[in-house]
């Protein structure tokens, strides 16, 4: 069973940065895809930046140039670099891997408020 584990959420003010972390069980490129998605009080899930087993990069436009979405392969790690946060930023965040698109993984979540 894949296990997927988030880290790195918390409180930070408004134009501060944070680093989440997801750490695969298994080796991360036997997914086609992993990326994280967050989902804000009373909104449906939304993604927020993905990479494929390529090294292609999605990001929405919300977060496109603040954002970095990279991977370490040996640590079966996948990170989101967010800087200058905002408050709609605010959120939980889910690390997502996929094999196909059939089959979809979830982590259990990680918090990230952005005050103002």
């Amino acid at each position: 069973q894949v296990q997927l584990m988030e880290s790195g959420g918390g409180l930070v003010q408004t134009g501060e940065s944070l680093r989440l972390s997801c750490g695969a069980s298994e080796n991360i490129f036997n997914f086609n895809a992993m990326g994280w998605f967050r989902q804000a009080p009373g909104k449906e899930r939304e993604l927020v930046a993905e990479i494929n087993v390529g090294g292609r990069k999605d990001y929405s436009d919300s977060v496109k140039g603040r954002f970095s979405i990279f991977r370490d392969g040996p640590t079966n790690t996948v990170y989101l670099q967010m800087n200058s946060l905002k408050p709609e930023d605010t959120g939980v965040y889910y690390c997502h891997a996929r094999i196909l698109r059939d089959r979809h993984y979830w982590g259990q979540g990680t918090q990230v408020t952005v005050s103002s």
